[in-house]
């Protein structure tokens, strides 16, 4: 079955008509109903209803139409890999927000030197979400936080960095000793149920801390601009990229045993695994 029919196919389903999808391909018309019909032949089924001016996809058509264009798809991506310059196309790369400004911008700054041809698009998320979604293979990779659970052999996990647990302060608040000022200062906590809230918490249970918490977000960024506002302290992971203005920024006891993992995850067979390994050498090498 040649690959080139069942692109044809998807251009009449995704145009309406033979005609259309002749344009699409720059072929005739006529051309394009023999493939359907040696499609038709080999597989047993009518796959288009035929009208004047239309076709429509028939029940057994949409019904092989998922696995069609994943075929097209995987056809696609083995011409790609053996393309004398497979570091071209698309991939689709999650990030964290604190990924987003603290590590994106420098690997797109090298992709365009080293490999303009590779385009990236890019989905934000919380590190939950994107596991999903490389897991489902939404995506073909994600920058995010180290699971608390041992991900599937499925997947391959590589660590970027080590972000050290601190403590943030308003840049005004007088210097005192960090168990003073997590005891009688606001707490804004970072969301116990978020992946990297979670090591924050564990640092607060051992020590028997029970803090003042005035609000509770996932969302660094934005409580890093709360402290700095004076509403309160917090205990956040120190990330690339972090806004330091109005802030006083003290280590904690133990902060390295309470780091947060910055890593990258993806499929352990991955569609284009030079593009892959061309992706991990720049992140690992900012």
């Amino acid at each position: 079955m040649d690959v080139r029919f069942l692109k044809s196919l998807i251009s009449v389903v995704e145009t309406g008509s033979i005609a259309a999808a002749a344009r699409r391909e720059n072929r005739t018309a006529a051309a394009i109903s023999q493939r359907i019909q040696a499609l038709e032949r080999a597989l047993g089924c009518t796959l288009l209803q035929r009208t004047a001016h239309a076709a429509r996809p028939s029940d057994q058509c949409l019904a092989l139409m998922p696995r069609i264009r994943l075929i097209v798809e995987q056809v696609q991506a083995l011409q790609s890999d053996l393309a004398h310059d497979a570091l071209a196309g698309d991939m689709k790369i999650g990030a964290i927000s604190t990924a987003l400004t603290g590590v994106l911008p420098r690997l797109i700054e090298r992709l365009a030197v080293s490999a303009p041809a590779l385009k990236l698009t890019i989905t934000p998320g919380d590190s939950k979400s994107l596991y999903e979604k490389v897991l489902t293979g939404e995506l073909d990779a994600a920058i995010l936080v180290r699971p608390p659970f041992q991900p599937p052999k499925s997947l391959t996990l590589v660590v970027l960095k080590a972000e050290p647990l601190i403590l943030i302060t308003p840049a005004s608040l007088c210097a005192q000793p960090v168990e003073t000022l997590m005891r009688e200062q606001p707490f804004i906590r970072y969301d116990a149920r978020a992946w990297g809230g979670q090591i924050a918490q564990r640092y607060l249970d051992e020590r028997a801390f029970e803090p003042k918490v005035v609000c509770e977000l996932d969302a660094l960024e934005t409580i890093v601009m709360l402290v700095a506002q004076g509403m309160g302290v917090s205990l956040v992971p120190q990330w690339a990229g972090m806004a330091l203005d109005g802030l006083r920024v003290l280590p904690v006891a133990g902060g390295r045993c309470y780091s947060r993992d910055l890593v990258v995850l993806h499929d352990s067979t991955p569609h284009r695994p030079s593009a892959m390994r061309h992706l991990l050498g720049l992140l690992l090498g900012s």
